[in-house]
């Protein structure tokens, strides 16, 4: 569907306005089918975020800075996250012993396999984009990081 038919606006200033606006519509969509889609896990995308970062640096540990670094919502607050998923058992949080100011973060295997379980949505995901040629996609992507330069 045309975006000037989902937000009922007739006219954009400029092409560019229009893809500003087409963007930040298109991102809100997609979060909101994510989020609807880890509701049933109990968890929220920047949780899941999180958990899937650990997964990369598993076996090995992450501290709270290289969380921050790799998140994809840069306003999230990581320790709290951090702090909610220890809570339910899908990481761990130890001291560094070397800097006491610092935590090892490493994700449990409850951790790993509630995120095998999500894997298997992957497929619902994936329809989202089922009306794009898989060549169309690939310059999406292309398109979006050379936006961000």
């Amino acid at each position: 569907m045309k975006l000037e038919d989902e937000i009922v606006q007739r006219k954009f200033q400029t092409e560019s306005h229009k893809l500003g606006v087409n963007i930040i519509y298109t991102f809100n969509w997609l979060n909101a089918f994510q989020t609807s889609l880890l509701r049933k896990y109990d968890l929220t995308p920047q949780q899941y975020n999180v958990l899937r970062i650990l997964r990369g640096q598993h076996p090995g540990i992450a501290n709270i800075k290289l969380i921050k670094e790799r998140m994809l919502d840069k306003m999230s607050d990581a320790s709290r996250i951090v702090e909610k998923l220890r809570g339910k058992n899908f990481l761990r949080r130890e001291i560094c012993p070397e800097d006491r100011r610092a935590c090892n973060v490493t994700i449990t295997d409850k951790g790993l396999s509630l995120l095998s379980e999500i894997d298997k949505e992957d497929v619902t995901f994936e329809k989202l984009f089922k009306h794009l040629k898989p060549e169309d996609v690939k310059k999406l992507n292309d398109l979006l990081d050379e936006l961000r330069g």
